[in-house]
């Protein structure tokens, strides 16, 4: 006989996984608080395993019930997928994605038009960042957070390793390998980032700060801007300069990629209706475009 748990436990397990607080969940799932905990608590018994650590401030799980957690958040998604996709939404939704600028202008923006075409009854409104601390309280239904680990809220899905490389203007000729031509002209900095050129140059083996002029933007898009005119060259994250560069934008990688400390990551509002199957779908088909776009050159 397969051992399937109480639905209803697993409903509550993957809010309070997600939520970490048993009154948040409670509020999600139109419970009490103590009913959420005699669900917890049935579904621990019942697999005869701890899934959550508590405390008397913090609840964390266990790394059995980060693993169950996983699971089950996917096989609800499946659900949500499968119900959608055979008998449609109820109504037109209108989904919230909010995401930094840079990620929206050159790396998601090209994409949507897939998702879109997919799911026309699904109206999409994005929320674009400059910077990642300037997140509004407005609810959304995506957050796409580019940051390092140590700025994301718990419970935040990493989405991507990032990489970042050198660019120049198309016909600054092939300066891979070339570090004196490629440090010749202005260095441009972009606003939030400027220990990248440091790290690239550290990479190559230079001691020493870079010589020469210095620029600097406020924004990714910018900073290509003005690279491409051949103002100088600018450190960008990978995947937005081979979409830069697929998109038409003169400028051409000019070395090879290092690591980079931030990643994008999709995290979760207590506040926003993260549930709902609308957010499942574009929280599925954002994974993929992620995971598609990895193994690209």
């Amino acid at each position: 006989m397969q051992r399937l748990p109480n639905l209803i436990w697993l409903r509550s397990f993957e809010a309070a996984a997600r939520l970490l607080n048993f009154t948040e969940t409670g509020k999600e799932l139109g419970l009490t608080q103590t009913a959420v905990s005699l669900h917890i608590k049935a579904l621990e018994e019942t697999l005869q395993c701890q899934l959550f650590r508590r405390s008397a401030r913090h609840l964390t799980l266990t790394d059995v019930g980060e693993a169950y957690a996983m699971a089950v958040r996917a096989a609800i998604g499946e659900m949500n997928l499968a119900t959608v996709s055979l008998f449609g939404s109820a109504t037109t939704q209108t989904l919230t994605v909010r995401a930094p600028i840079s990620t929206v202008s050159l790396w998601l923006a090209p994409r949507l038009p897939a998702f879109v075409a997919a799911h026309p009854d699904i109206n999409l409104r994005l929320v674009s960042t400059i910077w990642a601390h300037s997140a509004g309280e407005e609810d959304v239904d995506i957050d796409i957070q580019l940051a390092t680990a140590g700025q994301i809220e718990p419970g935040a899905e990493r989405l991507s390793t990032e990489t970042i490389v050198p660019v120049a203007d198309a016909d600054a000729g092939d300066l891979t390998g070339r570090p004196d031509l490629l440090l010749a002209a202005p260095l441009i900095r972009i606003l939030g980032y400027e220990d990248s050129w440091a790290n690239y140059i550290a990479s190559l083996g230079i001691t020493g700060p870079a010589r020469g002029k210095r620029l600097s933007v406020d924004t990714t898009a910018a900073a290509l801007a003005l690279a491409a005119a051949g103002g100088g060259r600018a450190m960008i994250v990978t995947r937005f300069a081979r979409q830069a560069i697929a998109s038409g934008t003169r400028i051409r990688i000019a070395g090879a990629p290092i690591p980079f400390a931030q990643a994008h990551f999709l995290a979760r509002s207590p506040r926003a209706a993260a549930r709902k199957p609308e957010a499942e779908l574009f929280a599925a088909w954002l994974r993929a475009a992620f995971e598609e776009d990895r193994d690209l050159p």
